[in-house]
């Protein structure tokens, strides 16, 4: 197998050839990092990449596995992390000028965590100015380019988490999502990206945007990887004051159990309207293969929904500018633009209307709460449109209209490919679970994934660097 094509596997198939030592760590890392040295100049995926930190924990773990001292199933594989998780010794950006010389000086709850996996940390991806925004067009660090097409959108804040992992630079890399920064970037470069449950995994040394609807989560070619790696990462931290003790199950147990007999919500009035042509025929189809696997279809509807895209401004503006208020006074020049702008139109909204925002917030969560007490997920297209030309996009709500409300309730949420527009873009439907559980997601999920050849597809720019 040449070195590309180990660039392609999925990380359980990375997992099986190293811990059976038909590959070593040191060479599967190799073959990583030289493939982001000929690609990421036509993507711009990373801010920063560690060849020789890498190697070295790349060694470590073969000399590790060598001597029988397996840490699992990521022991040895290499993982990116977006450029807001804290790393010890390494800069943390988030996408600012503002931060573009910050060194922490220790390793955020999820890096740590994926380290004491045996993770090999590659480097740190590029994304929209502190997460704050769908288009990872970074005024500072240069545009993410959308492997699928250069000139179009590959979603944010996380888009360079979603170019890399759609690109063959890594198979797995963890993004961050507030209003769909996981799932629209995974929908646009036609991988999956799994929002866990509110609580779910630690944001403790995390960047923040908004602190209440801040999720941390994976973005993986397969959803068994995006198993793999939340299994690494989940669980009670006491340094997120939003941490949960829920029990962590194992996520990868029931993924083969099929869906016969299980439930699945239809939400028509607000997530079937209003849809390019393309996503209508794909998630229709989609909708039609998981009938033809055993699941039954039950139309619902919501209360409230049509006000969750107001509702989620109302609260995520203020949060946002919270954090920023200080670097707002003294710094307000380094920041870009868009985000500038947004920072400062937050600073006129009135407290009445965060509350109310808050209000609406909890009636919609009522209301998902209640529709899934009929079916076992929820199915909806993941965004309205393929992704858009890069050059003039300004309605973030054309991204955010179906993935947005979800933040809002905290439930689990998991991004998966469905289809290709006539143009030779991703299209994504979007499977909604009942509070942490993720397991039914991640088992609808991979039925689907399984019955379906879309997630094997690699972008024509990816292919012409191979």
């Amino acid at each position: 197998m040449n070195a590309d094509e180990l660039c392609w596997l999925s990380l359980s198939e990375q997992s099986a050839l190293v811990q059976r030592r038909a590959i070593s760590p040191r060479e599967l890392t190799a073959a990583i990092l030289d493939r982001i040295d000929r690609v990421n100049p036509r993507l711009n995926a990373f801010i920063t990449v560690l060849r020789e930190q890498a190697e070295r924990e790349a060694a470590r773990a073969e000399q590790e596995l060598a001597a029988g001292q397996s840490r699992g199933p990521l022991h040895g594989l290499p993982i990116s992390l977006k450029d807001l998780y804290d790393t010890a010794g390494v800069r943390t950006t988030g996408g600012a000028k503002i931060l573009a010389d910050r060194v922490p000086q220790q390793d955020c709850t999820v890096t740590r965590r994926l380290r004491e996996a045996g993770a090999v940390i590659v480097g740190k991806t590029n994304l929209h100015e502190f997460a704050f925004g769908v288009t990872s067009a970074n005024p500072h660090f240069g545009p993410v380019r959308n492997p699928w097409a250069p000139d179009r959108v590959p979603g944010g804040s996380s888009g360079g988490s979603g170019a890399a992992v759609a690109a063959g630079m890594g198979a797995a890399s963890l993004g961050s999502d507030t209003g769909g920064s996981i799932r629209i970037p995974a929908a646009l470069c036609g991988i999956t990206g799994l929002k866990p449950t509110y609580g779910r995994v630690s944001r403790a040394g995390v960047l923040p945007l908004a602190w209440s609807l801040d999720h941390a989560g994976p973005m993986t070619r397969t959803v068994e990887d995006a198993a793999l790696v939340l299994q690494a990462i989940a669980g009670y931290d006491p340094a997120d004051p939003a941490s949960s003790r829920a029990p962590v199950p194992n996520f990868r147990a029931e993924l083969q159990d099929g869906i016969r007999g299980l439930r699945f919500g239809v939400l028509r009035r607000y997530f079937y309207t209003e849809l390019s042509p393309d996503v209508e025929g794909a998630v229709e189809a989609a909708l039609a293969e998981l009938e033809r696997l055993g699941a039954r279809r039950v139309d619902t509807e919501l209360s409230y929904i049509d006000y969750a895209l107001d509702a989620m401004e109302s609260i995520i503006l203020p949060e946002a500018v919270s954090v920023h208020l200080q670097w707002l006074r003294e710094r307000r020049a380094d920041y870009g633009e868009d985000v500038r702008d947004r920072l400062l139109a937050a600073l006129a909204i009135p407290a009445v209307q965060y509350v109310d925002g808050q209000r609406v917030r909890r009636l919609i969560a009522q209301g998902f709460s209640e529709a899934l007490r009929q079916v076992d997920v929820l199915v909806t297209p993941t965004t309205a449109i393929p992704a858009p030309p890069a050059a003039g996009f300004r309605d973030p709500r054309l991204l955010t209209r179906f993935t947005a409300p979800i933040n809002l309730t905290g439930l689990p949420a998991c991004a998966v490919p469905c289809g290709f527009s006539a143009e030779g873009l991703p299209l994504s439907i979007q499977i909604i679970g009942r509070a942490f559980d993720e397991t039914t997601v991640l088992r609808f999920a991979w039925a689907y994934e399984q019955a379906t050849e879309w997630h094997r597809r690699r972008p024509p720019l990816a292919a012409e660097a191979s």
